[in-house]
């Protein structure tokens, strides 16, 4: 790939140059989804969020359900009956087109024999069954590895693909045989351009997993009271989410939403599904 370093114009003579995937005027406009502290280098810290609301335009929406299993029933207490409601407004929803539920379930087990930079991170020790300290691996076998019984998929869901297991953070990092990303095609086969995250764990699979759907040009939300963790990091991580890849919404403005404001998008018109990335196929 030829570096593109050497062909780069400064900001400021692009602005003067014909930009034929830009609208200039806009361009120079303040941001209102941007605010900054006075006093410091370029008035630094700055902080964004998203210049996007739900309703801003008709969507093509999933719901993400991410390893929301009988495993992590202690932690899911607080969020179960948010993930009740959510998930019952998108099956209402799902009469019409343009909407996809997913579930998965995080699957790493004892010598799996994968042993990746996971297993490096949390290292090789706090795996007494009795008094377990490492979160790596799956503790109470199959059983542990279902979904939470009031919030599990269909037979016809599971039998359609919509359940799958996970063994990496990222809800993105499952594939199939030739290599692309279960979870985007699924998605990409129904035109998906946002994607709603809600389930376990807040600072791991669930950040991970926003990141992923930015990358890969999806809308984001995290449903802020319907996603938990074990760890003390639940504020921090909902503050780091909003104000990078994601709308960080509540139960109750995206329940609003699904059943007031929703309007099903048309296939392709906001994310393309040629290239990796989301771009427009044109």
């Amino acid at each position: 790939m030829k570096p593109e370093d050497a062909d780069i114009p400064t900001l400021k003579d692009a602005l003067e140059s014909p930009s034929p995937h830009r609208d200039r005027r806009l361009a120079v406009e303040p941001m209102p989804n941007y605010s900054s502290t006075p006093d410091g280098p370029n008035e630094t810290p700055v902080a964004f969020r998203a210049a996007w609301e739900l309703k801003d335009r008709p969507r093509r929406i999933a719901l993400l359900m991410d390893d929301c299993q009988e495993e992590y029933r202690p932690y899911a207490g607080g969020i179960l009956p948010n993930l009740v409601r959510i998930l019952e407004t998108f099956r209402a929803a799902k009469s019409g087109h343009g909407i996809c539920i997913a579930w998965s379930a995080w699957t790493r087990h004892f010598d799996d024999g994968i042993s990746n930079a996971m297993d490096r991170w949390y290292g090789p020790r706090g795996l007494n069954p009795d008094n377990p300290e490492n979160a790596v691996y799956v503790f109470t076998g199959s059983e542990g590895v279902q979904p939470l019984k009031e919030i599990a998929p269909t037979p016809e869901e599971v039998a359609d693909g919509w359940f799958y297991h996970g063994k990496h953070l990222d809800m993105f990092w499952t594939f199939d045989s030739d290599g692309t990303s279960y979870l985007d095609e699924k998605l990409k086969a129904h035109d998906i351009d946002t994607i709603v995250i809600t389930g376990l764990w807040t600072d791991e699979c669930v950040l991970s997993t926003a990141y992923a759907g930015n990358s890969r040009g999806y809308d984001v939300v995290i449903v802020g009271d319907a996603v938990d963790t074990a760890t003390a990091n639940q504020a921090i991580a909902l503050k780091v989410a909003n104000s990078t890849v994601a709308n960080v919404l509540s139960t109750d403005v995206l329940v609003d939403y699904m059943t007031t404001d929703f309007v099903v998008g048309e296939r392709g018109a906001v994310k393309g599904t040629r290239f990796p990335d989301g771009r427009k196929d044109g």
